[in-house]
């Protein structure tokens, strides 16, 4: 598998995956605006994650994987997070949807901790993003955000 940083000739690619525009925290993410990474095998790209700095803080605003439990999912994260502490990030944080339970438990398996649930963001975020299902995984009514959060801490240097 090679892990590289999106460009502009697989950016096509990267939004027939995952969509054009993404709404989290009440805010619209144009995909092809975002930075990020792909696994690709053979030409062909297995997984991707886009990322947005602002301040000092970093969103992850999409990870999709096309082969689930190899490793992609993971190894993305962990280029986003090394990107996020080059550029001296305080944190790195996402949101995912109240019904997406396998999410729940990939992003705390990998050390992100429940920052904040958000109520009815997903009803309001339905004003920007109308193609948001009433209802999703496991027949859940998609309607809060899950905020999760991976705090990033400058490293100390002890003199002995």
């Amino acid at each position: 598998m090679e892990y590289r940083e999106i460009t502009p000739d697989i950016q096509d690619a990267v939004t027939d995956i995952v969509g054009s525009i993404i709404v989290s925290r009440g805010r619209v993410h144009h995909i092809e605006r975002c930075a990020g990474f792909v696994a690709m095998a053979d030409g062909d790209i297995r997984g991707v994650i886009t990322y947005s700095f602002s301040q000092s803080e970093c969103e992850i605003v999409s990870l999709d994987s096309k082969t689930k439990g190899q490793g992609i999912g993971s190894k993305l994260i962990e280029l986003v997070i090394q990107k996020a502490e080059g550029q001296g990030s305080k944190r790195v944080w996402l949101i995912t949807s109240n019904d997406n339970t396998r999410a729940i438990r990939f992003y705390q398996r990998r050390g992100f901790d429940l920052r904040a649930i958000h109520y009815d963001a997903i009803t309001e975020a339905r004003k920007l993003k109308p193609s948001i299902p009433l209802h999703g995984y496991d027949h859940i009514p998609v309607r809060h955000e899950i905020e999760f959060e991976y705090a990033l801490r400058d490293l100390i240097t002890v003199e002995t």
